[in-house]
């Protein structure tokens, strides 16, 4: 069988939705920075509306824009004229999005929202289109050409503007100061919820505490790490304070250095200054760390007392990893 003609159409296809990107670079100008202005300031919605394959784009930047601090509201563009329009406020910004700019439903929402009162911002790819003329502001999304061997289907211009809303999405992001903190309030679920939320202390509450104090004996540190299961214990004063740390190396390293154990005491066996992180930090920041330095637990701090030891098994069974 011969397999060069698909590989040849594939690669056709992905060298011209690159094209299709690359051009929109000649598209960011007065009109782009203006649109993004105005949406920042708006005291309302956005309000994105298309037809066809154009619709399915405009929902898609709905969804990043609520994602990513900006309020949006999809409305298709053949059930506004008849009746939801009624979703359009005063002080909300509409984005028509379309190839042509001359579809019927368009041109007819077109006049219908200039006797609102609204800004109207069109995405189009034709400038001599109805709607290219009629619009306060304009985002130039022209393709040269379809993917389609017929240059008929949509595929490089809904690509372009499916780029051209991000572009304005992540422009929005900046312009407002949108960052992971607000990030994680509109993503609480799943994997990506996780990692924004998760805390330290989630985890290593799930955990024993191996403790021991500086005098116990290399028989009671055995036991602690034996019974606690994490392959370490953690040397802590009366206090609570954080001494240093014993894991399975540093007895290997013991064994290997002596032939003698009397009188041992944890003390002489620990790693002073251990790898530690705060038990409120993002589960992430552990395994930041842990990767940097090629390890698998780090002792937990709680204010300045030792608060528990987080293992990369915690992180693995969480799907952080």
């Amino acid at each position: 069988m011969n397999n060069q003609p698909i590989i040849a159409s594939a690669l056709r296809t992905i060298e011209l939705q690159a094209q299709s990107v690359s051009g929109l670079a000649a598209f960011i100008n007065v009109d782009f920075v203006n649109a993004v202005e105005k949406v920042a300031a708006a005291k309302g919605r956005l309000v994105i509306s298309g037809v066809g394959k154009s619709a399915i784009v405009a929902q898609k930047i709905v969804a990043t824009l609520n994602s990513t601090g900006t309020p949006a509201l999809f409305m298709h563009a053949a059930d506004a004229i008849h009746g939801d329009l009624g979703m359009i406020q005063q002080n909300d910004i509409v984005l028509l999005i379309s190839k042509s700019g001359d579809s019927p439903e368009i041109k007819v929402l077109v006049s219908l929202i200039k006797n609102f009162g609204n800004t109207l911002v069109g995405m189009v790819g034709n400038m001599q289109s109805y709607l290219a003329k009629q619009s306060d502001i304009v985002l130039n999304t022209t393709v040269e050409q379809e993917a389609c061997p017929n240059n008929l289907a949509p595929t490089t211009s809904t690509t372009a503007q499916m780029v051209m809303g991000d572009a304005l999405a992540v422009c929005l992001m900046e312009l407002k100061g949108f960052n992971s903190k607000d990030f994680a309030k509109f993503h609480p679920g799943g994997m990506l919820g996780k990692k924004l939320y998760l805390r330290v202390s989630d985890l290593s509450a799930q955990n024993e505490k191996p403790t021991v104090l500086p005098g116990a004996t290399l028989k009671e540190v055995i036991v602690e790490m034996t019974k606690k299961r994490l392959g370490t214990a953690v040397v802590v004063d009366k206090d609570n304070i954080v001494q240093g740390i014993i894991t399975d190396g540093d007895l290997r390293r013991m064994l290997e250095a002596t032939n003698d154990f009397t009188g041992l005491t944890a003390s002489d066996i620990m790693g002073k200054n251990p790898k530690s992180i705060a038990a409120d930090a993002l589960a992430t920041e552990a395994l930041d760390i842990l990767r940097t330095n090629n390890i698998s637990q780090l002792v937990v701090i709680d204010g300045k007392i030792y608060g528990g030891v987080i293992h990369i098994h915690d992180l693995i069974r969480e799907g952080i990893i």
